[in-house]
């Protein structure tokens, strides 16, 4: 078994600055990602209307996501991130304050959803933008690990803390809570150094943003990588439907643990994935880890007693940890600078859209066939997407001793 390296964490100051930041305020919002659909189901006790929250994030993730790309290839990365994250503390006063309203609005939850997703589509460009900038090329499979560790760690108490918080105190106590994380956080990213743009850099614009496209349509393990997510995390992701599984299921004690599996699961990844640096065919790993989280997924949707729905949960977690870390290396290792934000603001699509798809895919499924055959079905369509990746030669004989440095 192979420990974590944690070379990006000694030898990088702004690393362990990021990574600190990112702890706290990965912790506050886990916190709001569970008190969230549940203040939702709690107003209304409908699927569809917790299944909406995806429809209102997607196209502020869609449009912010792509413009944040572009900004991050022409602004200081550090600074758009300093700015997102004190914007995102704002949108969690927002939800605190209409918390303690003798009649919360429905209507305000779904606008400040929508605004957390925009500033979210700013801000993730840079952060992921900002990574290869800050720590050595051969370090960056050991800095993504770190980082999944990071927001495993969070997901798995964050969840738990939250759901136990907005059960036992309150919705209010919970946002409140994310506040502080934010405040916190926002005092850590202001010590970063500035990571200006390359003096060349283009200004945001359209032509730039399909100049990112166009360069990610010409690289077929690029197109892979997005491709095996989108269908992973649309078909297959029912985190929406966590609430009423939980009621079928007789376990509502068990909603913070069901949120929390797939981080359990993705933390053992990361706290072995020394193994990492020894592999070198990231696009068939990639694709294999994709195929295990869809099986996982149909499997915690047939599972009757409430210890195999979590223990299906940590299997797909890991599955899903393993896809991220070769994902984010190829896309580190070989990605031209100039570029990077674009891209990364495209590879936002990849791993954040998708589950806001996947919400309003689930919260349909369930409406017409309950909660349980919407996430088993989702997994075996999960698994048969992924095997269409075979046909992506370049994605799955990927092997990046054979690519030259981004």
């Amino acid at each position: 078994m192979t420990v974590l390296d944690l070379r990006p964490w000694r030898t990088s100051r702004d690393y362990r600055l990021l990574w600190s930041s990112g702890a706290i305020s990965v912790l506050g919002s886990f916190i709001t990602y569970v008190t969230v659909p549940l203040q939702i189901k709690e107003l209304t006790g409908s699927y569809l209307a917790v299944g909406a929250m995806g429809l209102v994030e997607l196209v502020p993730m869609i449009v912010f996501g792509l413009y944040g790309g572009a900004l991050a290839d022409a602004m200081d990365r550090s600074r758009i991130v300093l700015l997102s994250e004190a914007g995102l503390g704002v949108v969690s006063l927002v939800l605190l304050a209409n918390s303690l309203l003798p009649h919360p609005m429905l209507w305000l939850i779904y606008v400040v959803v929508a605004l957390a997703a925009a500033l979210d589509g700013l801000q993730r460009p840079s952060l992921d933008a900002l990574l290869p900038r800050i720590v050595p090329r051969d370090q960056l499979t050991a800095a993504i690990a770190l980082s999944s560790m990071r927001f495993s760690v969070g997901a798995i108490v964050g969840p738990a803390i939250g759901g136990l918080i907005a059960a036992t105190f309150g919705v209010s106590i919970a946002y409140g809570c994310d506040l502080v994380s934010f405040g916190i956080a926002l005092v850590l990213l202001a010590q970063l150094k500035a990571v200006p743009p390359l003096s060349d850099a283009d200004k945001p614009s359209l032509r730039g943003i399909l100049e990112g496209l166009r360069y990610a349509g010409s690289r077929p393990d690029l197109l892979g990588t997005y491709l095996v997510d989108l269908a992973a995390m649309i078909l297959a992701m029912p985190n929406a439907l966590f609430p009423f599984l939980a009621d079928e299921l007789g376990a509502q004690w068990a909603l913070g643990l069901m949120y929390a599996a797939t981080s359990v699961g993705a933390l053992a990844v990361t706290l072995t994935s020394g193994w990492t640096s020894k592999v070198h065919r990231h696009g068939l790993m990639v694709a294999l880890a994709a195929g295990v989280w869809g099986l996982a997924m149909a499997g915690a949707g047939w599972a009757q007693p409430v210890w195999l729905v979590l223990f299906c949960l940590v299997i797909a977690g890991a599955a899903d940890c393993v896809s991220g870390l070769f994902r984010s290396t190829m896309w580190n290792q070989t990605i031209p600078d100039h570029l990077r934000g674009r891209l990364a603001g495209i590879e936002l699509l990849s791993y954040t859209a998708g589950p806001q798809l996947s919400q309003i895919r689930a919260g349909g499924m369930a409406s017409l066939i309950g909660a349980r055959p919407a996430i088993w079905t989702g997994g075996l369509a999960c698994v048969v997407a992924v095997m269409g990746s075979v046909g992506l030669r370049g994605f799955i004989r990927y092997d990046d001793r054979l690519r030259p440095n981004g």
